[in-house]
């Protein structure tokens, strides 16, 4: 047996058992479908209270854009800036 049969029997092995631990896992998880939780009933669900059009903007100010780069870092402008660049920090 040459060098490349014995990489391709146990490449062909490696598969086969792949394949057999796929399919006992989707026969696990397949057994019960998932429930949804209950809908809340007009009666209890509650108004939220009318926020002022001055209270929303301030909130929107202080709200950062919080776009992350890829060492984590996030950007510290205010959300939804005209800007193409971010800044981290």
């Amino acid at each position: 047996m040459s060098k490349m049969d014995g990489l391709r029997a146990m490449r062909e092995a490696r598969h086969a058992e792949m394949q057999k631990r796929a399919g006992a896992a989707t026969k696990k998880t397949s057994a019960r479908p998932p429930v949804a939780p209950p809908a809340a009933s007009a009666a209890t669900r509650k108004a939220a209270p009318v926020a002022s059009a001055s209270v929303e903007a301030d909130a929107d100010a202080d709200e950062q854009c919080g776009h992350r780069n890829m060492s984590g870092r996030s950007c510290t402008r205010e959300r939804g800036h005209a800007a193409k660049s971010h800044r981290y920090s």
